[in-house]
């Protein structure tokens, strides 16, 4: 969050403003947006608007199971190595573009 002081109107009275950044993508993050975005073929959503902190899942993008599979079918194209459904962590490594991006970074193909 950001605070700034402006002045109101110029009457001499200030008043406090809180600003809501949103956090940026790293080149990773980017990346893996650019590549959810493509394979599940977003058209209202680009690769920028996805913030790396908010759910992929039941949140803005509107995301479901269905489409957890694609992502994890994309990645495992791209990133050469495979996203299981079984796995029990699957909950905290799709919570976010930050976690999954995390995890892509620590297990893919060199």
């Amino acid at each position: 969050m950001l605070h700034s002081t402006v002045p109101l109107f110029g009457s001499g009275i200030a008043y406090r403003r809180t600003e809501l950044r949103m956090a940026e993508q790293t080149a990773a993050q980017h990346e893996l947006a650019s590549l959810i975005v493509k394979s599940l073929n977003l058209e209202t959503v680009t690769a920028d608007q996805i913030e790396p902190d908010a759910p992929l899942f039941g949140g803005d993008l509107g995301l479901d199971s269905i489409d957890a599979l694609e992502i994890a079918l994309a990645v495992s194209k791209r990133y050469g190595f495979q996203l299981r459904s079984d796995n029990p962590e699957n909950r905290q490594i799709f919570a976010t573009l930050r976690t999954l991006s995390d995890h892509v970074e620590q297990h893919r193909a060199v």
